[in-house]
């Protein structure tokens, strides 16, 4: 019996770590793609804004930085870094 549920527990443990590896790699080809589309469009001079960061520049202005950052993160999918310098440019 106990042999039966470390097996189980073995195979969940890979199951994981294989759906965790192919989620990263995912998410991997998902940021150089919109590398991409980013420099395509700053190339056109096209301009792709997203109608929420209205609302970043609103949490800005009633002094709610990192709510702000919060919001630009998912927004953009920015890191933490990235974001809070992004943020505070446009403070």
């Amino acid at each position: 019996m106990d042999i039966a549920v470390l097996l189980f527990v073995l195979v969940g443990l890979w199951a994981v770590l294989t759906i965790q590896g192919r989620v990263s790699q995912a998410d991997r080809r998902v940021a150089r793609v919109e590398r991409k589309l980013d420099l395509i469009l700053d190339h056109l001079g096209l301009r792709h804004e997203d109608p929420r960061m209205g609302e970043v520049v609103a949490l800005l202005r009633d002094g709610k930085k990192i709510q702000a950052i919060k919001v630009y993160r998912e927004i953009t999918g920015a890191g933490l870094k990235e974001a809070k310098d992004a943020v505070e440019a446009m403070a």
